[in-house]
Parts: structure tokens; C-alpha cells; sequence
């Protein structure tokens, strides 16, 4: 229990300053198996989310029995693969412009690659008969494309540098041999079929995580005034990391990611509990103190033996390692009713929802509003 008390017990701290870009966020994620930056699904262009969406409702036709594609599974892998195929032009058709190419795999050692792949397709789809390139956004070698690709747009042809074709043969080919993909050791054999490399399989898992839970939408239609407000800031964040100390009122910042005791030295921008907290009320022009256990000053007071069921929607969820005492308060959430709570819970993790007994030590709410 005491271990568990101190890896929660990173939750909220005092902001701290500091930063490094996005891509060296992104390969620090991805080298230590955490959660990479950014995440909600307005990174992806609408026509990309177009085609994971109508691949996710086609793939059932040519792989009946696979279970649980989603379109946060396919995003996940062309996140990492081309970023959604970001900068290029995306047809309404589904076709990319100019064409998306990986390095030439002939084990010259550029882009990571140390083995040579002779060419099977004579430059049809990767532009040389020098040898192999991974093309378009999910990045399919054409050896593989061959057995994979289909025609998701009905225009006759079969095409990996189309949206609409490549999702589908992505989603194909990650269903390979009936996955049940809502088993997670499932998804992580699609995954790494698809890149054999345990930091690849750790990146797009993040990925995965942070688009499911950006695309998770809570029952609040009864919920108005200030308390919407308050919610529906906070539900926009949904998928940004966890960021110890990071976070204020005007949304994210760089705190510290990812070790147990979040002090690991590396800066991730994202949002802790309370800096969590402090923005979404912050938008109701509500001004709190940063910590957890000073947020429990503010407001009401609804002490722990009245349990959950006295929690309203929009209010302040407190954990602490001695409920009753304030001082020991570690954790704070936004209770948005059925017993869940919008959270930013640990390194690791994405703003999310949660159900109220996730964490431990409940320790009563505030209610604000």
C-alpha cells in the first residue's frame, strides 16, 4: 500500500518550467514505453479520420471474424507512420498529394533500415526498381500491399497513396487471423506484426490511448450553467498526457513525465490533477490554488462519510492517504456524474474519464459552483 501511495502521490505538485519540442517529446515517449505528446483527435485531418472511420465499418466484409477494430486503432499507427499524412493535399476522392515514400530499404543504414529488400513491384507503387519503399500514410512495403489492399472507395482501383484504401488494408491486415482486438495482448500482436519493435508497439499503444479517450463521451445533456462550463473544458483535454506540474489556467503546459516518482527530469506538456482542475474552472471564473489538497479549501466542503452519492456533477473529487485529514490530500477530480470523474491521474496516462473508486483514499468533494 505505501508503494502505491507514493506513486499517486505525484499527482500534484508546484508547476515546473522548463521544455523540450514535440518530436523529442515524442521519441522520449516512445524510447521509455510512456504516453507520447499531443492527442486529441483534432491532430487528424478530416478526411484521414474520414477513411479510418468508413475502413472500421468495411474491414468486417474481408476479415468477418476479427473483433474490435476501431478508427483510434488505425490513427494510432498513422500517427506514427506518416502524422496522418499532414502537409500533403487529401482529395475528397481519398487520394494524397504529393505521395508519401519511405527511405530506400537497400541496408545502407539510412532511416534505421540494416536490411536490403530487392523490388517485387518494378517502381509501381514506391517510384523505383532500385529496390523497396514503404509508401503512402500507413507506409506498406508493396510486397505486403499485394495481399492486403483492396478498393475501399470504389473507383476501381487499389491504391496505397488513397486514404480510403490504405485504412482498409491497414485494418486488414491488423485483423489478420481473427484478433479479438479489445484483448490488449491482442492489439499489441497486430501491432507488432505490423512493426516488429517493442518502442514502435509502445508509441502507437499511446496513440491508441490518448485518440479512445479523446473520442469517449460522457452523459452530461442535464448538465448546464457554470458546471457545463466547467466539464466541457475539461473534456477537452481529453488525450493531452499526464504532465506532473504541469498545467494552469490557461491550459497545458511542460511539467514532468514519466517515472513513478515523476522525477525523471524529462519535460512533457500536459496536465497534472490540480493544474487540470485549475484551467477547466478557470474557465467558469472560478481561480483556484494549485495544489490538491489547497483546492479542498475552496468551496463547500462534502466530507467523505457522505459518500459518492452526494457528489453532483461539476464538483471537486478528493483522494487523500488519511481521509478526514486534509493535509493528506494527493488527488483531485471533476466529478461529471454516474459515478465518473474527468482525471489526470499518474505519469504515464492521459486526461480521461474514470470511475470515482479508480484512485483510493476518497476523501469527499467541494462543490463550487
Amino acid at each position: 500500500m505505501t508503494g502505491l501511495l507514493m506513486f499517486a502521490a505525484v499527482c500534484c505538485a508546484a508547476p515546473i518550467a522548463s521544455g523540450i519540442g514535440a518530436v523529442a517529446a515524442l521519441q522520449v515517449a516512445a524510447d521509455s514505453g510512456g504516453i507520447a505528446e499531443g492527442g486529441s483527435a483534432a491532430d487528424i485531418p478530416p478526411r484521414m479520420l474520414t477513411a479510418y472511420k468508413k475502413a472500421v465499418q468495411q474491414v468486417g466484409k474481408h476479415a468477418p471474424k476479427c473483433r474490435g477494430m476501431r478508427w483510434p486503432i488505425l490513427a494510432g499507427i498513422a500517427k506514427v507512420e506518416s502524422n496522418h499524412a499532414t502537409g500533403r493535399s487529401i482529395a475528397d476522392s481519398g487520394d494524397i498529394r504529393p505521395k508519401i515514400y519511405g527511405v530506400l530499404l537497400n541496408g545502407s543504414g539510412a532511416g534505421g533500415n540494416t536490411s536490403a529488400f530487392p523490388d517485387t513491384d518494378g517502381g509501381k507503387w514506391d517510384g523505383t526498381a532500385n529496390g523497396e519503399r514503404a509508401v503512402g500514410p500507413f507506409q506498406f512495403l508493396p510486397s505486403t500491399w499485394e495481399g492486403t489492399g483492396k478498393d475501399a472507395n470504389g473507383d476501381g482501383a487499389v491504391d496505397p497513396h488513397n486514404a480510403d484504401d490504405a485504412a482498409l488494408g491497414a485494418a486488414i491486415y491488423l485483423c489478420g487471423r481473427g484478433r479479438d482486438l479489445t484483448q490488449r495482448s491482442q492489439l499489441r500482436a497486430a501491432i507488432l506484426q505490423y512493426n516488429h519493435s517493442g518502442p514502435y508497439a509502445d508509441n502507437v499503444h499511446g496513440w491508441i490511448d490518448q485518440y479512445t479517450a479523446a473520442a469517449t463521451k460522457p452523459d452530461v445533456g442535464n448538465v448546464s450553467g457554470r458546471a457545463r462550463t466547467v466539464i466541457d473544458a475539461a473534456l477537452s483535454q481529453r488525450g493531452v498526457p499526464y504532465s506532473w506540474g504541469g498545467g494552469n489556467a490557461n491550459g497545458p503546459s511542460n511539467g514532468i513525465c514519466c517515472s513513478p516518482s515523476g522525477k525523471s527530469g524529462t519535460s512533457i506538456r500536459g496536465f497534472d490533477c490540480s493544474g487540470l482542475t485549475t484551467y477547466a474552472y478557470a474557465q467558469a471564473g472560478v481561480h483556484l490554488p494549485r495544489t490538491a489538497a489547497a483546492q479542498a479549501g475552496v468551496g463547500q466542503r462534502i466530507p467523505a462519510s457522505r459518500g459518492t452519492g452526494s457528489l453532483r456533477a461539476g464538483d471537486l473529487v478528493f483522494y487523500a492517504y488519511a481521509p478526514g485529514r486534509d493535509s493528506t490530500i494527493y488527488h483531485v477530480g471533476i466529478y461529471v456524474g454516474g459515478g465518473k470523474m474527468i482525471n489526470a491521474a499518474r505519469p504515464g496516462t492521459v486526461v480521461r474519464l474514470d470511475a470515482v473508486s479508480a484512485m483510493s483514499g476518497f476523501a469527499g468533494g467541494a462543490r463550487l459552483l
